[in-house]
């Protein structure tokens, strides 16, 4: 792999496989806290669009070859090398069978080439990278292969209640049409329904019910509805009515705001905002990634029991 091929590779998609999160997402970048010291307010800036960094609390910046470099205290050939290794996707100019798909959410242009169980060990990783339990991954999406613009990629799919697809890999995020809810039955009466924006939130809630207690009953007990994008609201709401109770588990950000307020407004008291149990993140996975939850649960001034019920675990 040469330098340029390599310097494609997403310093984003590479600090998540680190363990560091955006602390804030804005159009086109993020702000994080300096991968190189400790800070709490962020200064270490990432341009997802040029894929280049700066760290405005030492003045440097560059490539994603110039970040190992810092990061690993490495000359440029280990870094080089050290990238070879961590590489998770084929990238320009290389002879691959498939790569994944870099753009922006977009739902044309898409069609579905193979549906199969997910076991690619690139998608694992990044699944890896988000903390979420590879087992629940497993019961819960499909490894799909898809076409567009005359190319084959592949992602991890989330069946919606049309038959379409939710995409995620770690450079694309993305539907096989028609978009559509997703609406998970497994309790008897319709008592309580779960209700997050997306798939990977679910995923998240899932998994840290199993990291908090391992025998708790995962299935017969509530319903859950996956919005696949909040402009699905509307769908949704129809079969919110029936129930008794909704525990939304939305994202800390204005959109999620609006969704919670737009519920309220419909539903009156059966809605119930989860999200302030993760207030200082911006969503479930961010919380699930800080491990926030098991320092919770170690912390003897807050009861364990009170939480587990908080989160609905």
């Amino acid at each position: 792999m040469q330098a340029d091929n390599i310097k494609n590779i997403s310093i984003r998609d590479y600090l998540n496989s680190q363990g560091i999160h955006a602390a804030k997402e804005y159009s086109g970048y993020g702000m994080y806290r300096s991968p190189q010291r400790e800070e709490r307010t962020p200064s270490f800036k990432v341009d997802y669009a040029k894929n280049l960094w700066h760290d405005f609390g030492s003045g440097e910046g560059g490539s994603i070859i110039d970040l190992v470099m810092k990061m690993e205290k490495c000359p440029f050939i280990e870094a080089m090398e050290h990238l070879r290794n961590f590489s998770s996707m084929p990238l320009k100019g290389e002879q691959q069978s498939f790569s994944f798909h870099r753009d922006t959410e977009r739902n044309s242009g898409i069609i579905l080439m193979e549906d199969k169980p997910l076991e690619h060990t690139r998608l694992l990783q990044y699944l890896q990278s988000r903390k979420i339990d590879q087992d629940i991954a497993r019961e819960h999406c499909r490894e799909i292969h898809y076409s567009a613009a005359g190319n084959i990629f592949y992602a991890i799919g989330f069946a919606n209640n049309a038959g379409g697809y939710e995409l995620r890999n770690p450079s694309f995020k993305g539907c096989i049409a028609p978009k559509d809810i997703t609406h998970i039955r497994q309790a008897d009466r319709k008592e309580t329904c779960f209700l997050f924006e997306g798939f990977l939130d679910y995923l998240s809630l899932l998994t840290i019910r199993k990291q908090l207690n391992p025998e708790y009953p995962s299935s017969n007990w509530h319903d859950n509805i996956i919005l696949n994008s909040t402009a699905n609201l509307q769908k949704a709401l129809p079969l919110l009515a029936d129930y008794d109770q909704t525990y939304c588990f939305l994202d800390n950000d204005k959109a999620g705001m609006t969704v919670f307020r737009e519920m309220e407004k419909e539903l009156g008291y059966r809605v119930r905002d989860s999200s302030k149990h993760y207030s200082k993140y911006k969503d479930l996975n961010e919380y699930l990634c800080a491990g926030a939850h098991l320092k919770s649960r170690q912390a003897p001034e807050k009861p364990i029991q009170k939480r587990k019920k908080g989160l609905g675990i």
